[in-house]
């Protein structure tokens, strides 16, 4: 199955092959105009109070905006702050894997040498836990529910390392493994190793006094205000963030990240491809696989009309956010909206600045969680 798996995505590929030869897309002074006037009309049919938006050049920050509100009083600002959501998976993955880079982690070993699962996990008695590694959690193939049950036990539903199935659970096992083996909590270690090294000053993956003034407030498909959840530090969504300083993380990541050269090539090849019909939880083997998608280490990847790109999109309910870069060019593109809707107004943007549009967000889009 594994092999059949490869070969769909070998052969999805060959749907662009004009990709090695085509212009990287990047971001210009007309596409940022046309941008500039395409978002509020978006945002006004898609119900999207709020967004803020940076475009990356040539590795630098080329273009910043922010739209709308972030309240029902206020209007989002540069220094607004935003659940980043699942974004918050791609920094975490950096932490793994620096340590990884260190020695202090092997990829490939059962978590269960590092944790005691008893003390991390309400999760069934289940040989197959003992098989369960940093790689697979961060290649989506742990075997996992995205997340359990409210009051039930977590539980293993294929296989682990047989397929792609998105979770979140996966990257709080890894997290707990992490923090015992390092003897630190998450946010110390995101703040030594990311977030002080890059200028990151709006990040957390813990609720600061600070945010009470500069967070924005989530907002349902129909534009009603949700109440402001402050989170404990979890890898797989708690990050508070605003697109200036993940652009900032972004660029960082697109220079090396800090990273071994192995752990950068390994983080940007694909782990596993993508079921065609599921993006969460899919417990049954797929029977085709995404057209041009795959799943690094703790980040996605697309095969576009203008070249490979590194993506993940965040769903938080009430927040919803994107990233995209091309490596190759330098260039990328960095969305948080406070509303159920973000999403639906992504591809259209990316193709304003960036060319072709997103599979990725079509592949999200076309399969809700």
């Amino acid at each position: 199955m594994a092999r059949a798996l490869a070969a769909g995505f070998v052969a999805a590929l060959l749907l662009h092959p004009l990709a090695a030869f085509a212009a990287p897309p990047v971001p210009d002074d007309a596409s940022v105009a046309a941008l500039e006037k395409r978002v509020p009309e978006l945002m006004q049919k898609s119900k999207v109070p709020g967004l803020s938006l940076a475009l990356i050049r040539d590795g630098k920050i080329y273009w910043r905006k922010s739209f709308g509100r972030k309240d029902a009083s206020h209007p989002v600002t540069e220094a607004t702050t935003f659940e980043a959501a699942s974004l918050s998976k791609v920094v975490f993955a950096t932490i793994v894997l620096k340590l990884a880079d260190q020695g202090r982690i092997d990829l490939d070993a059962p978590l269960t040498r590092y944790v005691d699962t008893r003390q991390v996990l309400d999760v069934r008695d289940d040989p197959r836990l003992s098989a369960i590694t940093a790689r697979m959690v961060l290649s989506h193939r742990t075997g996992f529910p995205d997340w359990r049950p409210s009051g039930g036990a977590l539980q293993i539903h294929f296989p682990p390392g047989d397929h792609f199935s998105y979770s979140g659970e996966g990257f709080i096992y890894l997290q707990r493994a992490v923090e015992t083996i390092t003897g630190k909590g998450l946010e110390e270690l995101a703040r030594e190793d990311v977030f002080l090294p890059l200028g990151m000053t709006s990040s957390s993956y813990v609720w600061r006094q600070d945010f009470v003034d500069s967070t924005a407030i989530g907002h349902d498909k129909d534009g009603v205000p949700q109440p402001k959840k402050k989170r404990d530090a979890m890898a797989a969504y708690s990050l508070q963030t605003n697109a200036v300083d993940y652009a900032r993380f972004l660029i960082g990541l697109m220079k090396g990240g800090g990273l071994s050269a192995k752990s950068l090539t390994d983080m940007e090849t694909a782990q596993t491809p993508v079921p065609k019909d599921c993006t969460v939880e899919c417990f049954d083997r797929p029977r085709a696989v995404a057209p041009g998608l795959a799943w690094g280490l703790g980040i996605g990847l697309e095969d576009t009309p203008e070249g490979k790109a590194l993506w993940h999109w965040g769903d938080n309910g009430a927040f919803k956010a994107y990233m995209v870069v091309y490596p190759k060019s330098g260039s990328g593109l960095v969305m948080f909206a406070n509303s159920e809707n973000g999403l639906d107004i992504v591809d259209e943007m990316a193709k304003t600045v960036l060319g072709s549009g997103q599979p990725a967000i079509r592949w999200v889009l076309a399969n809700p969680s």
